[in-house]
């Protein structure tokens, strides 16, 4: 979720969902052993639970990284072998690591040694050529065996090429019938099953079958359907929160970026289709599309585009 689940957008996922587990953009290991990783690993408190999605192929690193993460407070650290992009097959990480599980399981042991947190690894169901019920059972088992107890399984191949990251994300067919069956042959693992997956409803079948689902473009897409996960999917009767109240809530947190001199558009970008369906819909995209890029825009605008949705029923009676 490169450029989406940015911090901004975490805070605004969790004033939907209070229980669902929100994961980073993926950062490199050497960008925060040897980059700036203050400011890689900033997030507020109240996105937790939170896990650190981390790329790379050198242990030691990933071990460095693993502590600076425990070190900030983050809930979990997860090492993405799932990634296909042009960036990651050149530092050789990502999905090309499904052809190299004992170096998989290397860079798992370094983290596990670096920190308590729990180390978790997303895969793809095998690359290219692979056969996926070999490849990704052999990768298990070898990653497994260092280890490493919770699986997040893309249910598609990487082709590393030919198919841009965009299309490997939707022209490799699904297979998850395969992802159930790693379930069955490790029961004692955590399989937590992604990929193409739109909705609550395919979210609670798929749990008939393995121990946890990780949604990705439908939650960007569609942000309030996780507004009835809680009691679907975690036993919270509580109300959600309604897109106003939500709205209501985020102007707080955007003052204080703002100030800083975050632009106002790079917090209100991934509001853009919270109210896709309503009435009043229309108005509030054009005015976060159109005005909130402006470099003038202040948290005003978010308010003033709440009004107008608000103000939407009485428009169409009259």
């Amino acid at each position: 979720m490169m450029d989406w689940t940015d911090r901004h957008d975490r805070m605004f996922l969790r004033l939907i969902s209070r229980h669902a587990r929100l994961y980073t953009e993926m950062v490199t290991a050497a960008a925060l052993v040897h980059g700036d990783a203050g400011r890689l690993l900033q997030f507020s408190a109240p996105e937790r639970p939170l896990a650190l999605q981390l790329g790379g192929a050198d242990p030691r690193e990933l071990a460095m990284a693993a502590g600076l993460a425990e070190a900030k407070g983050f809930d979990e650290i997860n090492l993405n072998i799932g990634c296909p992009s042009d960036r990651v097959q050149s530092g050789l990480f990502g999905a090309c690591l499904m052809l190299q599980p004992e170096r998989v399981a290397q860079c798992f042991t370094a983290m596990r040694e670096a920190t308590d947190l729990p180390v978790t690894v997303k895969c793809r169901i095998g690359v290219d050529d692979q056969e996926p019920e070999t490849a990704l059972f052999d990768f298990v088992a070898r990653v497994a065996e260092a280890g490493c107890t919770t699986f997040i399984v893309h249910a598609r191949k990487a082709w590393l090429k030919g198919l841009s990251p965009k299309q490997n994300r939707e022209v490799p067919p699904l297979d998850y019938d395969l992802v159930y069956r790693l379930e069955q042959a490790w029961p004692h693992l955590t399989v937590v099953i992604n990929g193409g997956i739109g909705d609550l409803t395919a979210a609670a079948a798929h749990l008939q079958h393995v121990d946890g689902v990780m949604l990705g473009r439908a939650a960007y897409q569609r942000p309030y359907l996780l507004a009835d996960a809680d009691r679907a999917l975690f036993g919270d009767d509580r109300a959600p929160q309604s897109r106003q109240e939500i709205v209501e809530a985020f102007l707080p947190y955007v003052e204080a970026p703002w100030r800083k001199g975050v632009r106002l558009h790079a917090m209100t970008r991934h509001m853009l289709v919270l109210f896709h369906g309503e009435p009043g819909a229309r108005h509030w995209r054009r005015r976060l599309s159109e005005d909130a890029v402006k470099p003038d825009a202040t948290p005003d605008l978010l308010r003033q585009a709440l009004d107008d949705v608000l103000a939407a029923p009485a428009r169409a009676a009259a």
